[in-house]
């Protein structure tokens, strides 16, 4: 009797494992931000999230991240080529770090705010969170302010910033009355102000966009503020005078000019 040798039963490819994929959705998560952060960066929208002087921080981070998720993405292709590819990811902990989040929520998330950042295009802040953080003529104190301060340019030259930091050092408004101005943002209607008044603001960015605050300077008309809606930006050439409105004494333009102009590339001040 001829006993046949049993074929030798050929090893069948095995899938990777789920670690695998976690590691994919970290490296996408992780490139996506940095596209994120250069794109806007690119293409001007950091002006509207971010001080100046940090937006070197972003823009190094968003360059590390590429560079991050590219060093990574390469490190596992070798790994997947290799033929100890599958006991690799099997050998792997099935727990890194304690999360409140199961496996792999948390860079899935980070994914998706990525993405929606991708399609959403940022905007400045307008009139109605200008109201509702309430619009001011003065440096508050919990807010950077200067230990002095002198101007060197013509009143004429002075921007809204310009004008509020002169009064946070020397608030009497009857001080800069006949001075001329000529200065430009955006328009508000302040419930509190009568029909013929407006207020001419902007919004002054400290370090990114959630500490953003709006200051300005009433505008006296000779008509109706109906003519100019909200969020419409002005240039407003006039002279100061003191006008008593809601039972306090404000450093008011009395217009002589208005004319509509473009919302500059980047709104705020600093």
């Amino acid at each position: 009797m001829t006993v046949r040798p049993k074929p030798i039963a050929q090893p069948q490819p095995r899938r990777l494992g789920s670690a695998f994929w976690l590691i994919v959705l970290d490296i996408l998560a992780i490139a996506t931000w940095g596209v994120l952060l250069l794109k806007y960066w690119l293409t001007g929208k950091l002006n509207v999230l971010l001080h100046p002087n940090y937006m070197w921080l972003a823009n190094t981070a968003g360059i590390c991240l590429l560079a991050l998720s590219l060093i990574k993405a390469v490190q596992l292709l070798q790994i997947t080529t290799q033929r100890s590819a599958r006991n690799h990811f099997r050998s792997l902990p099935t727990m890194q770090h304690f999360s409140l989040f199961p496996r792999g929520w948390s860079s899935a998330m980070l994914l998706a705010v990525a993405v929606f950042g991708l399609q959403f295009t940022p905007q400045p802040f307008a009139s109605e969170v200008a109201l509702n953080r309430g619009v001011t003529d003065t440096l508050a104190m919990t807010r950077s302010q200067p230990q002095s301060f002198r101007s060197t340019t013509s009143p004429e030259e002075r921007s809204v910033i310009d004008w509020i930091r002169t009064l946070d050092v020397y608030p009497e408004p009857d001080a800069y009355t006949g001075q001329q101005a000529n200065v430009e943002g955006f328009v508000i209607h302040p419930p509190e102000l009568p029909e013929n008044y407006l207020m001419i603001s902007r919004f002054v960015i400290t370090c990114c966009a959630a500490d953003t605050y709006p200051v300005g300077l009433p505008v006296k008309l000779e008509g109706s503020r109906s003519t100019y809606p909200q969020d419409t930006w002005l240039r407003v050439k006039g002279s100061m005078i003191t006008e008593t409105l809601d039972g306090q004494r404000h450093l008011t333009i009395q217009a002589s000019e208005l004319e509509e102009i473009e919302e500059p590339e980047n709104p705020y001040e600093y």
